[in-house]
């Protein structure tokens, strides 16, 4: 049996930041996911899609981030299982967990925090009769590979950050990028859009809103798609990939039956204190968890998972108090929970 002191469900950014969060914190964590390999859906669907809103970060794409919170917490010497699914957890009468997956591996920890993104999830597919036909001959619902749309044209359907994100990131390698949308506005930020209304204007991504895809054809593969706006005749628009980015269909999976207050297939936690669920020492941060307020960002995920620790570290030693110390004076190897005195260099600074 796999003992360790926060057990981590979900290998993504916020599972694995929340393994530097708690090594400050002399904490010891082990990590669970179904997924063969660490980031979660940044390498999983996209680890070529930019992202713009890591704090430092101009643009970074997602494996890239990957790999760097995995630098950033190897220090602290997490295990990891990979490729097996927590199926099931039974509290035991220490007030413990045992999480056994669905290959029989038995994890036992005094705290679980359920990092698991959205959960196992499908993508959202469009509703077009053939659509299946022409699933790996030219429809692809996630990009992993951006270089394999090198001057093709692409035409992209969806009015979300990934559409967006896409679309201007393809405009520098596509020889054509057709960005279809049923509405004219857009769900994504508005830096986005007005990345993309700029390139519209520039003739490097042509926008078609308010419109639908309501056809595909070709023989074999993708030739073109049908496009229809409201009102007007359908058009067709050449094509060699039709991209639907319409997001993805979460489950929460076995974890659903765990006794957790669920609403919309998302875990409720209380985000005025730590993160915590309706059962006391299981957590659940990032975009698994659901309260007032709550954005589905990985920025959010590293907030929460840094309050979630704090809570855990009562947790699992009741009664020591903890000093909270900045990194820029204790550095990473001097948080014990002890206090200590700063640097004679700091202290002068600080005077």
């Amino acid at each position: 049996m796999i003992t360790t002191d926060i057990l981590i469900i979900g290998a993504g950014p916020t599972g694995l930041f929340t393994v530097f969060e708690a090594g400050l914190l002399k904490l010891n964590c082990h990590l669970i996911d179904a997924l063969p390999q660490q980031g979660g859906q940044c390498s999983e669907l996209y680890p070529k899609k930019p992202i713009y809103d890591i704090p430092a970060y101009p643009e970074i794409l997602a494996g890239d981030l990957t790999h760097k919170l995995m630098e950033q917490c190897k220090q602290f010497e997490p295990g990891f299982t990979l490729g097996e699914r927590a199926e099931t957890i039974d509290k035991q009468e220490d007030g413990s967990f045992i999480v056994t997956t669905n290959k029989g591996t038995q994890h036992k920890a005094p705290v679980v925090a359920i990092a698991g993104g959205l959960g196992s999830f499908e993508p959202r597919k469009p509703l077009l009769d053939n659509i299946t036909d022409f699933e790996d001959r030219g429809v692809e619902y996630m990009i992993k590979e951006p270089e394999f749309y090198r001057d093709k044209k692409v035409v992209i359907a969806g009015g979300g950050d990934s559409a967006l994100d896409w679309s201007i990131f393809l405009s520098d390698i596509a020889s054509s990028v057709t960005l279809i949308h049923r509405r004219n506005e857009f769900r994504g930020h508005l830096d986005s859009v007005e990345k993309v209304q700029e390139l519209k204007n520039l003739g490097k991504i042509n926008l078609i809103t308010p419109a639908e895809i309501t056809g595909i054809n070709g023989n074999g593969k993708v030739e073109n798609v049908e496009v229809t706006k409201k009102g007007e005749e359908p058009i067709l628009v050449e094509t060699n990939h039709f991209i639907p980015l319409f997001g993805l269909s979460p489950k929460l999976g076995p974890i659903a039956n765990w006794g957790l207050e669920i609403e919309k297939n998302a875990i409720k936690v209380n985000n005025a204190l730590d993160y915590q669920t309706n059962i006391p020492g299981i957590y659940a941060i990032g975009d698994v968890n659901t309260y007032p307020g709550k954005l589905k960002l990985i920025l959010c995920g590293f907030h929460e998972a840094t309050l979630m620790c704090q809570s855990a570290y009562q947790i699992i030693n009741p009664g020591k108090r903890y000093v909270l110390k900045y990194t820029t004076v204790a550095g990473v190897n001097g948080f014990d929970g002890t206090r200590k005195e700063a640097p004679k260099a700091v202290v002068k600074a600080i005077q």
